[in-house]
């Protein structure tokens, strides 16, 4: 019990500026995972959408799959098994550049996006189905339908449930450190490792953790109170 905190450790000098790298890595890959995982779940709702029964068939599997194996082993199999799945042209330039961080953007993407893809889906349905078919009255293809008349509105109504889903990845972007990606989880392990002070530096990485949530919080309780305002007046 003869234990002595040193906060200093984790606020200043080397240690300090590894919590902070770690910080930007995490939402470097945040950042990535959560653009590519918009594009991805927007495509597969779309595919959902869709009468085209193989494109249906196919976004139904990838929902599926996705969304109902840990994440954890997603990562593992992207790191350990992406020259069994890509190309070897693909491979060859991940290898050149940072796959570790790379194998994470994909692990985080396919896995959010599936759970997006339900999200965008349930828009859609809460918006009336003679809009589509109006549009579709007016001459416009289902892909332009969704494009300039379901999809914005969509949008607008789960913005909410998107954010949390921003939150979730960036909280499970953590898991990363396992396959070498250096975010903020791996620096304060690594902290720990080298001084002894892991409750300084899992400290550090909490409060930063929670920052964020609260950031996040913070935005949707002011989109709700914008949106309920709008619906009013």
């Amino acid at each position: 019990m003869n234990y002595t905190f040193d906060w200093n450790l984790v606020l200043t000098g080397e240690y300090g500026q590894w919590i902070i790298e770690g910080f930007i890595t995490t939402l470097k890959i945040s950042a990535v995972s959560i653009v590519f995982a918009m594009f991805m779940g927007t495509l597969i709702a779309v595919f959902r959408m869709t009468r085209f029964k193989p494109l249906e068939w196919i976004a139904l599997a990838y929902t599926e799959f996705f969304r109902n194996t840990p994440l954890l082993v997603q990562i593992f199999f992207w790191y350990f098994g992406s020259d069994a799945v890509l190309p070897h042209a693909v491979n060859e330039w991940l290898y050149d550049h940072d796959f570790e961080f790379t194998a994470g953007v994909i692990a985080l993407t396919v896995y959010t996006s599936a759970f997006i893809a339900e999200e965008i889906r349930a828009g859609i349905f809460a918006i009336p189905k003679n809009q589509l078919e109006s549009s579709r009255a007016c001459g416009l293809s289902f892909t332009q339908a969704m494009r300039y008349v379901i999809l914005p509105q969509a949008f607008r109504i789960i913005i909410p449930p998107l954010i949390s889903q921003f939150l979730n990845l960036i909280k499970n972007s953590s898991l990363v450190m396992t396959i070498g990606v250096m975010e903020l989880t791996y620096m304060a392990r690594q902290i720990e490792s080298y001084t002894f002070h892991g409750f300084e530096a899992f400290t550090a990485c909490t409060v930063i953790y929670l920052c964020i949530s609260l950031v996040v919080s913070f935005t949707i309780t002011q989109y709700n109170k914008h949106f309920l305002r709008q619906l009013v007046y």
